[in-house]
């Protein structure tokens, strides 16, 4: 999916349209967090201690998202559009 170096969309900081500068980031599902209680009950569960403990399960692998980093000119701040729900062609900026 090929995007133009420049789009005219909406700046949630100015409200209104304006001409954007176009970054292309992809993000993938992040883990979970390791200090969190239920992983720390797990991981203890896998030491040893009490009864056994059902391991990860399998899953299905998750696609990773199309995202935009738009920078505004006018206020030069930066948020992010996703572009697609899951990747079927990764975005790259026009040359």
């Amino acid at each position: 999916m090929i995007v133009p170096k420049e789009i005219r969309t909406y700046c949630p900081t100015c409200r209104k349209h304006q001409v954007h500068r176009v970054k292309v980031s992809t993000s993938k599902y992040k883990a979970g967090r390791t200090l969190a209680w239920g992983t720390l009950k797990h991981e203890r569960k896998l030491a040893g201690y009490h009864g056994k403990v059902k391991g990860k399960a399998k899953v299905k692998k998750q696609g990773i998202r199309n995202k935009l980093m738009l920078e505004c000119n006018v206020c030069k701040k930066k948020h992010e559009v996703v572009t697609t729900g899951r990747m079927k062609k990764k975005s790259e900026v026009a040359k």
